[in-house]
């Protein structure tokens, strides 16, 4: 990967890309294969600024302070079970409505453009899968669709610092590798905060499977390694 000069982040390309590659690990579900990754996870971690790698590293913490089944238990009563804490992005913009669906299709393009596919009947929105794509895919397309749903990441960071969630410090440190929220990213977070998401129950087909325990799914990263 080509080094570029610091982002207004603070962060370069490849600081960028780990810290990604390592958010979207550390929001998936905490199983052994996430568990067997923490020394790795570490030492990739501990080469980032400090207002990136302090959040990373109080979440690999409470991984290493926290029984594994409690941990499990903990990820499905908050992502599962939270509206408010959910992780697929074009919830928060869309809720459950046919324009929800042309989204999640604009997500799958852009992967397909950069010659990645997912797995059959996996969402393509799953904030997990989007930071892997920004890391090992396509940096700015990555960006852009982070940026472009900077209101659900915001709700989202919010929801888990109010419910006093150790995942929060994930939703911190991605919200330290993106610019200040502007005037209108506000507004439209405030909107969300008092009116939730759109309703009109509708199917997502082909994008209707249960992916709520989903990781991360790309090819193998140059930051982190390949995976087992």
């Amino acid at each position: 990967m080509k080094i570029r000069p610091a982002s207004r982040s603070g962060l370069s390309d490849a600081e960028l890309a780990t810290a990604w590659q390592a958010a979207s690990l550390l929001l998936g579900y905490p199983d052994e294969e996430l568990l067997g990754r923490r020394p790795l996870l570490r030492r990739a971690v501990a080469g980032l600024p400090a207002h990136v790698a302090e959040p990373l590293g109080r979440i690999l913490d409470h991984l290493d302070a926290t029984p594994p089944r409690e941990l499990a238990a903990d990820y499905v009563a908050t992502f599962d079970h939270r509206k408010r804490c959910c992780l697929y992005l074009t919830y928060y913009a869309y809720g459950d409505t046919r324009k929800r669906g042309m989204a999640l299709v604009r997500f799958k393009q852009a992967y397909q453009a950069a010659g990645l596919d997912l797995d059959e009947g996996e969402l393509p929105d799953h904030l997990s899968v989007v930071l892997e794509f920004a890391a090992t895919g396509d940096l700015a397309q990555g960006r852009r669709l982070l940026l472009e749903h900077r209101a659900g990441l915001e709700l989202l960071r919010l929801s888990l610092t109010e419910s006093g969630s150790p995942w929060k410090d994930v939703l911190d440190a991605v919200a330290a590798t993106l610019p200040p929220l502007t005037g209108r990213t506000e507004e439209a977070v405030a909107r969300l905060i008092a009116e939730g998401p759109p309703e009109e129950e509708v199917g997502l087909a082909p994008y209707g499977a249960d992916a709520t325990a989903m990781g991360p799914v790309f090819l193998p990263d140059p930051v982190l390694g390949a995976r087992s």
